[in-house]
């Protein structure tokens, strides 16, 4: 039996995406988005429980996010979760869970000011 690993998220960008290019030359670029469930208890009190969660994306997404994405924007985002190893200073092994997304789009009304979107861009990535 064959299970998915799949993960959707909608959600605000909390942060400015960080991108770089590594070794090699892909471009990554990683930024946390912010998804906030409301409800209400027993007594009917409105309650928020926001989760954040470490979005990484690679080479032409990460085009896309680095040419459109910023802190506020608001966001579908469709991929998996990844979990990795690294060993901190004090030699503490760390394990952070990452979505790394496969599928972005935006869901901000698109500004009437607004450039054209890049042709090359496939039609997953576009505005």
């Amino acid at each position: 039996m064959a299970y998915l690993n799949l993960v959707q998220l909608i959600g605000a960008v909390g942060n400015d995406p960080e991108v770089r290019t590594v070794q090699g030359g892909a471009k990554v670029a990683q930024f946390n988005l912010a998804t906030t469930e409301r409800f209400k208890d027993r007594d009917g009190n409105q309650h928020e429980d926001t989760t954040w969660h470490t979005i990484v994306v690679w080479n032409n997404r990460a085009d896309f996010v680095e040419k459109y994405v910023k802190k506020g924007s608001n966001l579908f985002v469709s991929g998996k979760l990844r979990t990795r190893k690294w060993t901190d200073q004090q030699g503490n092994n760390r394990y952070p869970t990452e979505v790394l997304a496969e599928n972005i789009q935006m869901l901000d009304r698109k500004p009437k000011d607004a450039k054209p979107v890049d042709e090359d861009l496939p039609d997953f990535l576009q505005i």
